[in-house]
């Protein structure tokens, strides 16, 4: 039985994938410290005979070295993310320290390795749809919010040395706005998971300067079978690799999208960035070219805006009423 490791396995893109994965006959480690995921999103698969949850974190111990053994495969989820209000230090050593361990591991196993990046690391390029071999533009250093892209930037040159200089088999996935079941209910789960949960009380949706800027969402489960291709075909080794959504939405059409799909009664309000306590900036416009996914991975996302967010809002509320 072929087997797969998922580091930030309990986390949101990890637990949907380790049931997709044990679902499709693989079996599944899922290592996570549970800084930022959760037991209850592998509650599904938790006493499947084919997979197995290690509680650690990944630079500290031996754990991942020994999960690794008599493995296909390695797929590098855990991150920390863009730092909005703070820790900026911490999303630089946790992802760096945490994808350096992963390589090793990999490196002296000769696994597969699938490095999950974003698109955060094309950054102010103004010329979107965005292709792989594009430029990617960065904020300067005295701006937090890119120490995430400025991480995930270095994360997949590092994959890359090791690809040509180890002949590590890597693959390189930057998601464009995932969400779906099991987002964390915070701005860590991206603006559609904070709409939702502000709507579900009733309160004012944040958002975030003018709302004029655009994203591209993608359901989980689309991401997922990304991943799974990437997984199981060797034609994208040594390739970087969009996974998303080609439709743009302004970040207030979200906003007022999740408020009629919730049937809620609240309204908008407006924060400008000035308010996050430090400095920040944002992107205006984000969206993927596909056309190397459609090629490599045969992806193509399935799942409409209106369909993923409606799946999400229930997910949301059946938290809501586990929680209760």
């Amino acid at each position: 039985m072929p087997k797969v490791v998922i580091t930030g396995g309990a986390g949101f893109i990890g637990s949907n994938l380790a049931e997709a994965m044990v679902n499709s006959g693989w079996a599944v480690t899922a290592i996570d410290d549970l800084s930022f995921g959760s037991l209850n999103n592998l509650e599904s698969i938790k006493k499947d005979s084919n997979f197995q949850f290690v509680k650690s974190d990944i630079c500290q111990s031996g754990a991942l070295d020994d999960a690794c053994k008599d493995t296909q495969c390695l797929v590098h989820l855990a991150a920390y993310k863009i730092p909005r209000y703070g820790g900026a230090l911490k999303t630089l050593n946790i992802n760096n320290d945490g994808t350096r361990a992963a390589l090793e591991c990999a490196s002296k196993y000769g696994l597969k390795f699938i490095l999950a990046s974003t698109s955060d690391v094309y950054g102010k390029n103004a010329n979107p749809p965005f292709k792989e071999g594009d430029n990617l533009v960065l904020g300067p250093p005295f701006i937090r919010r890119w120490a995430y892209a400025v991480s995930k930037a270095f994360d997949e040159q590092l994959a890359m040395a090791y690809y040509d200089e180890r002949e590590l088999p890597i693959v390189i996935l930057r998601f464009f706005g995932s969400y779906g079941p099991h987002n964390h209910r915070t701005w860590w789960g991206g603006p559609q998971a904070v709409f939702i949960e502000q709507a579900l009380q009733n309160h004012s949706l944040s958002v975030h300067g003018d709302g004029r800027q655009t994203r591209s969402f993608c359901y989980v489960s689309d991401t997922v079978r990304g991943i799974k291709s990437a997984i199981e075909t060797d034609r994208a080794i040594g390739e970087i690799i969009n996974i998303g959504s080609i439709n743009e939405i302004s970040i207030e059409e979200l906003a007022r999208k999740v408020i009629v799909l919730a049937d809620s009664k609240s309204e908008i309000e407006f924060i400008a960035y000035e308010q996050f306590g430090g400095r920040y900036e944002d992107v205006r416009n984000r969206v993927p070219d596909l056309a190397k996914a459609k090629r490599l991975l045969r992806f193509e996302p399935k799942i409409s805006l209106d369909q993923g967010l409606t799946r999400t809002i229930e997910w949301h509320k059946r938290f809501a009423r586990m929680s209760d």
